[in-house]
C-alpha cells in the first residue's frame, strides 16, 4: 500500500497535552514533501484550524471543517462543499435553550457568533484561538434569515445536568435529522446527520487529487472519526481513543500526549 496523503483529527490526536503541536509532530511534517497531503478533519471552524497550517507551514492546504459540513482548498478558500443546519433547526436550538444555562455558540462559514463573552466563550476562545463576534442568537438567526442561511454547527456548553436536558429534548424532536455529538460532559456539538469526515475527504480527494480513500493514512480518536478511519487505507487510533476507535483502526499507536501521529509517520513515511 502507498501511502499518498494524511486526513487527521486535531483535538486529542494531532495536538499534545499542551493543546499544541510538538515540535518532533514539526520535525517529522517538514521531513515529507511539500506536495503530501496533510489534511486537517475537525469539527473546529477555519480560523482555528489556519494557524496549525501555518505552524506546520501548509497554508493552503485542504480543510475539513465542522465535521465535514465545510470543506475548504487552498489560499483563496475555494469551498468544494457546503452543507449546513436549516434554519428552523437552529431556532429550534435556541428556543430549548431559553430559560436554562446552556450557552448556544452558533457557526456559519468564517464567521462565529457568541450571545455573550462569558467563561464558557472565552474558554473556547482560548482553545481554538479565535474571537467570536457578539451577538445575540435572535439577531444572528434573523440575519440568516434574509440570507437563506444556516448553521454549520451548533455548540452547546453548560453544566451536565442542563446539558443532559438539552440533549434528551433536541434528540427527541430532531434526532432524526441532526447529528447531535457529546464531546464532554458539558458540551454537546450539532451537525447535519448527512456529513460526516469521511464523505468530505472522499469528495475533496475525488475533485482535487488523483488517488482514492485507499491512499489515505487518517488518525483519530473519537467516534466522530470511526468512518473515516475504517474509510480509509490505513486507519490509526491513537492511545488515547474510545475502545470503539480502537477497535476498528487497523494501527494503533501511541497518545496525543506521547506523540502518536508523529511516532506512525516516522515509521511509516519516513
Amino acid at each position: 500500500m502507498q501511502i499518498k496523503a494524511i486526513c487527521t483529527d486535531i483535538d486529542g490526536t494531532l495536538l499534545n497535552g499542551d493543546r499544541v503541536l510538538s515540535q518532533r509532530l514539526l520535525q517529522a511534517i517538514a521531513k515529507l514533501p511539500k506536495d503530501f497531503p496533510i489534511i486537517l478533519a475537525s469539527s473546529r471552524m477555519p480560523d482555528a484550524m489556519r494557524h496549525l497550517q501555518h505552524d506546520m507551514g501548509r497554508i493552503g492546504e485542504p480543510l475539513i471543517c465542522y465535521n465535514g459540513g465545510f470543506v475548504i482548498h487552498d489560499e483563496q478558500k475555494q469551498i468544494l462543499d457546503d452543507v449546513s443546519i436549516p434554519l428552523d433547526y437552529c431556532e429550534a436550538l435556541v428556543k430549548i435553550a431559553k430559560g436554562t444555562q446552556v450557552h448556544v455558540s452558533l457557526y456559519q462559514g468564517e464567521d462565529w457568533f457568541e450571545p455573550l463573552y462569558d467563561s464558557w466563550a472565552e474558554r473556547e476562545a482560548k482553545n481554538t484561538r479565535v474571537k467570536p463576534t457578539i451577538q445575540p442568537s435572535d439577531l444572528v438567526l434573523s440575519m440568516w434569515k434574509s440570507g437563506e442561511k444556516g448553521a454549520h454547527k451548533v455548540m452547546c456548553m453548560g453544566p451536565p445536568e442542563e446539558i443532559e436536558f438539552f440533549f434528551r429534548n433536541a434528540e427527541q424532536q430532531m434526532g432524526t435529522d441532526l447529528h447531535l455529538y457529546r464531546s464532554k460532559d458539558t458540551y454537546i456539538e450539532i451537525a447535519p446527520k448527512s456529513i460526516s469526515k469521511a464523505s468530505a475527504l472522499a469528495l475533496l480527494l475525488e475533485k482535487k487529487y488523483g488517488f482514492g480513500m485507499e491512499s489515505v493514512m487518517a488518525f483519530g480518536d473519537n467516534y466522530n472519526d470511526i468512518e473515516m478511519l475504517e474509510a480509509v487505507g490505513m486507519g490509526v487510533a491513537v492511545g488515547n481513543a474510545r475502545e470503539e476507535v480502537k477497535a476498528i483502526a487497523d494501527r494503533l499507536t501511541l497518545s496525543n500526549k506521547e506523540d502518536g501521529v508523529a511516532v506512525i509517520i516516522e515509521e511509516v513515511l519516513l
